[in-house]
């Protein structure tokens, strides 16, 4: 079908997905005055302890966690995960809280998601295919031929869907969401445009390949927004020049709403005590975490 035609009334509105990790970004103000009025061998301690648990969750072999310095007022640390499950994340989660460390954290947002890969083009190949066959939507060959998709697909990517943390050197993480105006409403687009435009979309962020490694999650029915995207890179302008060139395709200049920006530098957890200390913790090729 051409761009703006619109599709048989039996074809699903819903795109099939896949998903991988289980996601929770956890971000932190230091409570600096208390931090510091502690004596420098109780710091010392609290260090030690706090850097041997995100240690061994930076080589956590069911998913990585990695520690970032925020810029700006929105806080001072972001904690990332990755894990199996929501339980592993909640396991995460409480394991941080029982540091002594967390009585100096004060918690200034979360993000709760799945990593999520759309399958636009897949689905519609499918949902032509059994269009034409005259197989029903809803019946048992219906739901067996996506099965068979998703499985196809999911032995194909199953390098995104459960990729490691990049070890770049810094992040851009943000959520968004689709429009769902009087006008222009994402959700009652056909999903052929659709298909269409995130194609468009997804040919802009193929240019910054090498510089910058994506990673999409799905978060609706489980946090306030539908997704976030996390930018990883080792040159922080390519976030602006990227996120500035979407801004100018279909799929974000009508239908694109954006939440809180937040950026961050990564450094190993062993490189904690330098954070509190108030200097700009490292990280490099000599602290690769594997």
């Amino acid at each position: 079908m051409k761009h703006g035609e619109t599709q048989p009334t039996t074809m699903p509105p819903v795109p099939l997905t896949l998903e991988g990790w289980s996601m929770l970004h956890q971000m932190f103000r230091i409570r600096w005055t208390a931090w510091r009025a502690l004596p420098a061998a109780e710091q010392k301690k609290v260090v030690e302890e706090a850097s041997a648990v995100l240690s061994e969750m930076e080589q956590h072999k069911d998913g990585q966690s990695a520690v970032f310095s925020m810029l700006g007022h929105k806080g001072d640390l972001l904690l990332f995960h990755f894990r199996k499950t929501f339980d592993e994340l909640n396991e995460a989660e409480l394991q941080l809280t029982t540091l002594r460390f967390n009585e100096f954290l004060e918690p200034t947002t979360s993000y709760l998601s799945v990593v999520e890969m759309g399958l636009y083009e897949g689905s519609t190949r499918l949902y032509t295919s059994l269009q034409e066959k005259g197989i029903q939507l809803g019946t048992v060959e219906w739901q067996q031929a996506a099965d068979t998709e998703l499985a196809r697909q999911r032995q194909a990517m199953g390098a995104r869907l459960w990729s490691e943390i990049p070890p770049r050197r810094y992040v851009c993480f943000y959520p968004m969401d689709k429009k769902r105006g009087e006008v222009h409403n994402w959700y009652s687009a056909p999903i052929t445009e659709r298909h269409l435009m995130m194609r468009d979309h997804g040919m802009i962020g193929r240019k910054y390949a090498g510089q910058v490694t994506q990673i999409i999650s799905g978060s609706i029915g489980f946090d306030d927004w539908e997704w976030g995207v996390d930018l990883f890179a080792d040159d922080p302008l390519v976030f602006k020049k990227l996120v500035y060139e979407m801004r100018f395709d279909e799929a974000s200049a009508l239908y694109g709403l954006f939440g809180t920006f937040y950026v961050g530098l990564r450094f190993a957890a062993n490189e904690l005590g330098a954070l509190l200390a108030g200097k700009v913790p490292t990280f490099g090729p000599g602290q690769a975490l594997r």
